[in-house]
């Protein structure tokens, strides 16, 4: 039996099937605008600075890479801030060609580990930011990525979520999962302060001529580029039903206990 989509299993074979071409990375890379060496996803290279910036990091400072597949974003961000890294994705494969990557991009204060998007087994108010590009709309309950990523940040930290929200909630042509992206909604209900959710249209330029390319290639057998042409044909059936968004925010600087005390987590020795 095949593994299921979107599963672990699933994503263990994807990346592997990638990591025996440079096919995909090839067609990707064009159209994102990274470098040769580098492996991302479909969050346009123009968009590093931009989520660097609004995650303020400092040197020193840990960032939390959620889902973070091969690494790219985080590693970028965190080598340029001289901040650490931490890597979670539930795919094994995929934290281990982050390791690879991270020796390649000479990434020293990175750590890759596997765990969940809505359990990634960090303690509580640990990292100064969190990255999660992408993946926010996986869980099977909404609100459970938002409240992992409540619960690591420190108070007054900072989130970036990259995603795709629909033009109308009520489009019945979209997936269920893709109805209920709501970025700021999601956001707000965990307590984050200074939501702002905004349309990046020219990532949505890029990923459109990545998809077109990408449907129109024959895969001829290469299981890597097989599964590229198939998802962008999935992606351009609703493309024009989606938009192309980027939410950051701020972790609010303390905690209600139940007694209806407000509390601040204190920063972990040694983080």
């Amino acid at each position: 039996m095949p593994p299921a989509p979107r599963s672990a299993a699933y994503f263990d074979g994807w990346y592997a099937d990638q990591a025996a071409t440079s096919s995909v990375a090839q067609i990707m890379n064009r159209h994102m605008g990274f470098p040769e060496d580098i492996r991302a996803g479909v969050v346009a290279a123009e968009g590093v600075a931009e989520i660097a910036r609004e995650l303020r990091l400092n040197p020193g400072d840990t960032l939390l890479d959620l889902a973070c597949g091969r690494g790219a974003y985080g590693l970028l961000i965190a080598r340029d801030a001289g901040a650490r890294v931490i890597g979670v994705d539930f795919s094994a494969r995929a934290v281990e060609e982050a390791r690879e990557q991270a020796a390649r991009l000479w990434a020293d204060e990175a750590e890759f580990q596997v765990g969940d998007l809505t359990d990634c087994g960090l303690p509580d108010a640990c990292v100064d930011a969190v990255l999660c590009t992408d993946a926010i709309q996986f869980p099977a309950e909404p609100g459970a990525g938002y409240a992992e990523i409540r619960r690591v940040l420190r108070p007054g930290g900072r989130v970036a979520l990259t995603c795709w929200e629909p033009v109308d909630r009520d489009d019945e042509r979209l997936s269920l999962g893709l109805r209920r992206v709501d970025l700021a909604a999601g956001l707000a209900a965990e307590g984050f302060t200074d939501v702002q959710v905004r349309e990046k249209a020219s990532w949505r330029d890029r990923e459109r001529a990545l998809w077109e390319e990408a449907a129109a290639t024959d895969p001829d057998g290469d299981p890597a580029l097989g599964s590229l042409h198939d998802e962008a044909i999935r992606a351009l059936d609703h493309f024009d039903l989606i938009r192309r968004v980027l939410a950051v925010a701020t972790a609010p600087e303390a905690r209600t206990t139940g007694a209806g005390a407000l509390t601040t987590p204190p920063r972990p020795t040694g983080a």
